[in-house]
């Protein structure tokens, strides 16, 4: 085919294109015309550029925004979710017709677990009160586990990949921390509008907060990376200073918290403080509370500082039990979460039914200021009590799971792997989720894609460093090539 003939069957094509657009607009009103060729890319992509089509979805979840009707029960974050979902069809058609990459991935503990939770997920929703809100919940679950950490794992085998994973989504997100802050600024960086002003980026400051805190980490490894370029640990240096900025405007309590504990881990894995040591002391704190619990509620009772915009009091605020409508709401949503257990222990009321649920096991004398029978804001508050009401003791032991055997991933690691590049990115990852699951105890996010794709591709980056990287790994491969066994070739981690 000629050159010429080629081109005129472009222009034949647009043509047709636009006198097509052209009826549906002007005669049926229908817009979605337009995004025909779109959807034409789309797909192109998805059949010959697959891994463009991952790195393009986690490009978009920052800027993405959720739509939906509220009466309807629907809703969707654009353009994220759709792209996952081509991903999880795509993938899932490759894996029954050529089967899964890599086995020893599946057979990681963490794979383990996490095909576990999807399973039990799926039976409560079979059990559920609300099966259709279940099961959406479920399919939502799928399509950012499956694109994010089972296709995540297997790309993630090239450290490289693995590194532009966190550039993949921390570049968008200061396009949003940009944006946020013009916003805040026209407040004046006030307290309350701090909470709100990252709208429709992300739902509130607590989200936001937990994101940054979540990839902070990750960037402070960035900068002590040496193999890596001196421009790409300046611009580290740079989107690490960014983001710390914006955590402290993000008046998050929560997110602060989660930060400096991680550092305290930090010290505690660096100066190599035994498991031992460190488990005798959580007990001894849980001990100490314990005994003294009356003691210690009666004091927090006396804390009346509220949250302000002066940094001391806003601290001072997290542990006030006694005015702080945040606080004090929180306190309501758990209690009614455990109340939701006792009824349900085993199955739970279902997979993202408790904001449907909760409402009658609110006490009257618990209720705040900001308390709702509508179901409307928000869920339970927590990564491990909301499980515990919607998924019953099993799932709370699972989410459980899932941190223990990630956590112990990413230090294994750490001390095994023989490339100081991977034990670094290890580290700063494990520590990232580590603000995570703190964080995890006063909100829970992984229910939108904004947590899920960080939260999930976190995961998948440790998995892959342990399979492919860890020095047991590697001794195991080499049994493998002296008994003749195929294997995989092994990626450079070099950039």
């Amino acid at each position: 085919m000629t050159d010429r003939i080629k081109i005129s069957i472009v222009y034949i094509i647009t043509a047709l294109f636009i006198l097509l657009n052209t009826y549906l607009v002007v005669k049926k009103e229908y817009y979605w015309g337009i995004f025909i060729p779109l959807a034409i890319m789309l797909i192109l992509l998805y059949v010959f550029h697959f891994e463009k089509a991952f790195y393009l979805a986690v490009l978009s979840t920052p800027l993405a925004v959720n739509v939906g009707n509220y009466d309807l029960g629907i809703s969707i974050s654009l353009p994220s979710e759709p792209l996952l979902i081509g991903i999880l069809l795509v993938f899932a058609l490759k894996v029954i017709i050529e089967g899964y990459p890599d086995k020893k991935i599946l057979r990681h503990p963490v794979s383990i677990v996490i095909f576990i939770s999807l399973i039990w997920m799926f039976i409560t929703s079979c059990t559920s009160v609300r099966p259709i809100v279940s099961f959406k919940y479920f399919a939502a679950r799928l399509w950012f586990v499956i694109p994010m950490f089972y296709l995540g794992a297997f790309l993630f085998r090239d450290v490289k990949k693995a590194r532009s994973f966190g550039w993949a989504y921390v570049i968008p997100l200061i396009i949003v921390i940009a944006i946020t802050t013009f916003e805040h600024k026209q407040y004046g960086f006030s307290e309350k509008a701090g909470h709100w002003v990252m709208q429709p980026f992300y739902n509130d400051h607590t989200a936001y907060g937990a994101i940054l805190s979540l990839f902070i980490p990750l960037l402070v490894g960035y900068i002590f990376d040496k193999s890596s370029s001196v421009r790409i640990r300046i611009f580290a240096s740079i989107a690490a200073a960014i983001l710390f900025m914006a955590l402290y405007l993000s008046f998050s309590r929560a997110a602060w918290v989660s930060c400096a504990l991680a550092a305290a881990i930090l010290i505690l894995i660096v100066l190599r403080i035994k498991f031992k040591w460190i488990a005798i002391t959580v007990v001894g704190i849980f001990a100490i509370f314990f005994t003294f619990k009356f003691e210690i509620l009666d004091k927090l009772e006396k804390n009346k500082q509220d949250s302000s915009a002066n940094v001391i009091e806003h601290i001072q605020s997290i542990s006030n039990i006694s005015s702080d409508a945040s606080n004090l709401e929180r306190i309501n949503r758990w209690q009614s979460a455990l109340r939701m257990y006792h009824e349900r222990p085993l199955f739970g009321w279902g997979p993202g039914t408790y904001q449907f649920e909760y409402a009658p096991f609110q006490s009257s004398r618990e209720k705040t200021i900001i308390s709702t029978n509508l179901g409307d804001l928000g869920n339970a508050h927590s990564e491990y009590i909301g499980p515990l009401a919607e998924t019953g003791f099993p799932g709370l032991l699972i989410v459980l799971a899932i941190m223990i055997t990630a956590i112990y991933t990413g230090l294994k690691v750490y001390r095994d792997a023989p490339d100081r590049r991977v034990r670094l990115l290890s580290l700063s990852v494990t520590l990232g989720l580590i603000t995570y699951y703190i964080h995890g105890i006063m909100n829970n996010f992984l229910d939108t894609d904004k947590a899920s794709v960080p939260f999930w591709g976190f995961v998948a980056i440790l998995v892959a460093l342990d399979v492919y990287h860890c020095r047991n790994a590697k001794n195991t491969d080499d049994k493998q090539s002296s008994s003749g066994a195929p294997q995989l070739q092994e990626p450079s981690s070099g950039e």
